[in-house]
């Protein structure tokens, strides 16, 4: 299951994880996160003990929003070491994030 991240814990869960990390920027009033909901739960399991999957949801943590300049969402970004290595925005296949989160391994 892919864990939930807030404002307070991102950098813990994030920033200093010692494995990928996919965060999925969503909100419940967005038609195409939803879509991409079963995804990321399906990556969540995929990846597990591999990678970290977590959502942030940007009506309830703008500061994090903020800071990654999320304008779109859905927005998932793929984090190595703390910093951003690969970004997509907008829904798209599992395939495509897999191949995202492998590129970081």
């Amino acid at each position: 299951m892919a864990i939930i991240v807030n404002d307070s814990n991102f950098e813990e869960i994030v920033l200093k994880s010692d494995k990928p990390v996919l965060v999925d920027f969503w909100a419940e009033w967005c038609g195409p996160c939803k879509m991409m909901l079963p995804i990321v739960e399906e990556l969540a399991s995929d990846y597990d003990g591999k990678a970290v999957i977590c959502k942030v949801d940007v009506d309830s943590c703008p500061e994090t929003a903020a800071k990654f300049m999320i304008r779109n969402i859905p927005t998932i970004l793929i984090v190595k070491n703390g910093q951003v290595v690969d970004k997509q925005v907008g829904a798209c296949a599992k395939n495509a994030l897999a191949d995202k989160i492998e590129a970081a391994m």
